[in-house]
C-alpha cells in the first residue's frame, strides 16, 4: 500500500468564503500515483470546513444567507465563548458544514458524482489556514 501526505494552504481576503479544490485534489491523485484508493481531506483548523456540493453561485450564497441565520456573526456578545475573539460563529458554521471528506479514487480518478465538487470553506478568514490531503492505496 502507497500513501500520500500533502497540506494546502488558503489565506482568504474576507471572513467567510468558499473556494473550490476539486482540481487542486485531482492533482493530488496524479502526483500520489495511486489508482485504487481512499482520498481523506480535512481543515486543520476548528473554523474551517471541508464539504462536497454543487460549484454553483446562488447556492454558494443560500449556503451563506443560511448559515447567518443558524449562526450569526454579531452581537458578538451574543456567544460566551466570544471574550479575546470574536469567533464563535465560524466554531458553529465549521460544525454544520463538517471537517472533511473522504472521496474514493477509482482507475486514478475522484469517484465523484456528476454535480459533486470538493470546496474549502471559510468561516474565519483573513489568515493563512491549512487543509491536509491524505491518499491510501494501491
Amino acid at each position: 500500500m502507497k500513501s500520500y501526505r500533502k497540506e494546502l494552504w488558503f489565506e482568504i481576503p474576507k471572513r467567510r468564503g468558499f473556494v473550490n479544490i476539486t482540481q487542486t485534489l485531482e492533482q493530488c491523485v496524479r502526483e500520489s500515483g495511486i489508482k485504487e484508493g481512499l482520498l481523506l481531506c480535512n481543515a486543520m483548523h476548528i473554523t474551517a470546513s471541508v464539504f462536497i456540493n454543487d460549484d454553483e453561485s446562488g447556492l454558494h450564497h443560500d449556503f451563506e444567507v443560511w448559515l447567518e441565520k443558524l449562526a450569526p456573526e454579531k452581537p458578538y456578545s451574543q456567544y460566551k465563548h466570544n471574550g479575546f475573539e470574536d469567533n464563535a460563529d465560524a466554531h458553529l458554521k465549521r460544525t454544520i458544514m463538517g471537517r472533511e471528506v473522504v472521496v474514493a479514487i477509482t482507475n486514478g480518478k475522484l469517484d465523484l458524482g456528476p454535480w459533486e465538487q470538493i470546496f474549502y470553506g471559510e468561516f474565519d478568514g483573513m489568515r493563512k489556514k491549512r487543509v491536509l490531503v491524505k491518499i491510501i492505496g494501491e
